[in-house]
């Protein structure tokens, strides 16, 4: 029996959410085989088990249906995001999706949920996540820290306002870049935020 690889495959970042057509999952269910294991993550992920053999014709197979394939494990998670009920030129669904592409895949010491919200309402609840940003009419906020799990839930706090489209895709990758650099041996970045401090954070980005 051959050696296996567990891979992260997800729909695109679109407006209505996080939704398969039947088409992919019929392809997720074909390629990945019968004795497949698949798991629905909370990260609104699919992890499948693909042989290493034939990872790459499997990758391109779902990438061709529209599927989003990541790396699954310690890396950043494709971005979770709102439904866009505010329309998609309101609620930034290219800036979405921009960010979804700078940030998916990312290898950090621990897993990390990076958040979007195309308003305020914040349906896809950013501010539980490691990095939560919340579209306020032409700019961004941007939050971190968030911990949705365990006895000690906490809301992510507010790293900085006023975030411009064009530097926000930078803005999170340097946070990102300094948690990996700095991180202790898989260090959740909740403690990881509250050991630096969110000042020194807000100067790493300004």
């Amino acid at each position: 029996m051959g050696e296996f690889k567990k891979i992260a495959v997800s729909p695109p970042v679109q407006k209505g959410g996080s939704q398969f057509t039947p088409e992919q999952l019929m392809k997720i269910g074909t390629l990945a085989g019968a004795d497949a294991k698949i798991e629905m993550t909370p990260f609104k992920q699919l992890y499948v088990q693909v042989p290493i053999d034939q990872h790459d014709a499997i990758k391109d197979e779902f990438e061709r249906s529209g599927l989003e394939v990541n790396p699954a494990g310690f890396v950043t998670k494709a971005l979770i995001a709102c439904n866009f009920c505010k329309g998609e030129e309101a609620a930034g669904l290219e800036t979405a999706k921009l960010l979804n592409q700078a940030i998916a895949g990312i290898e950090t010491p621990t897993p990390m949920k990076v958040g979007y919200a195309g308003c305020a309402l914040g349906t896809s609840e950013p501010l539980l996540k490691d990095i939560g940003v919340v579209k306020m009419k032409d700019t961004f906020d941007i939050y971190v820290g968030g911990e949705p799990k365990g006895l000690k839930v906490a809301k992510a706090k507010l790293l900085c306002s006023g975030v411009t489209q064009d530097r926000l895709a930078h803005v999170v990758t340097t946070i990102i870049d300094f948690y990996k650099e700095n991180a202790k041996s898989k260090e959740k970045f909740s403690k990881f935020v509250d050991r630096m401090t969110l000042e020194q954070l807000q100067e790493i980005v300004a």
